[in-house]
C-alpha cells in the first residue's frame, strides 16, 4: 500500500510518500501508526502523539480503529485549521 505524509508529519519523517507492506498483525490505522513509530527515530518523532494524527484511506477520513485491509493509499496529516 502507498503511504502519504503531509505537513509536519512529512517533515519529521523526511519523505512525502512510500510503498510498504505492513506485517499481517497490523490490521487498523492505529496498528499501522504504532508499527510505523517502531521503524526508526524519524517515524517515532512523527507519530509520538498518535491522538493528534489524522488519517484517510483512499481519500476518506477514518478513525484509528478503521481496518486497512484492501487500502490502496493511506494518508497521514496533523489536525487542520480552517481559514
Amino acid at each position: 500500500m502507498k503511504l502519504m505524509y503531509f505537513a509536519w508529519v512529512r517533515e519529521r519523517i523526511g519523505r512525502s510518500e512510500e510503498v510498504i507492506e505492513p506485517p499481517a498483525a497490523v490490521t487498523t490505522v492505529g496498528d499501522l501508526i504504532a508499527w510505523l513509530a517502531s521503524r526508526g527515530e524519524e517515524y517515532a518523532h512523527a507519530f509520538e502523539t498518535p491522538k493528534v494524527i489524522r488519517a484517510a484511506i483512499d481519500h476518506t477520513h477514518v478513525r484509528p480503529d478503521a481496518a486497512i485491509a484492501g487500502a490502496r493509499e493511506i494518508a497521514f496529516f496533523p489536525p487542520m485549521t480552517g481559514g
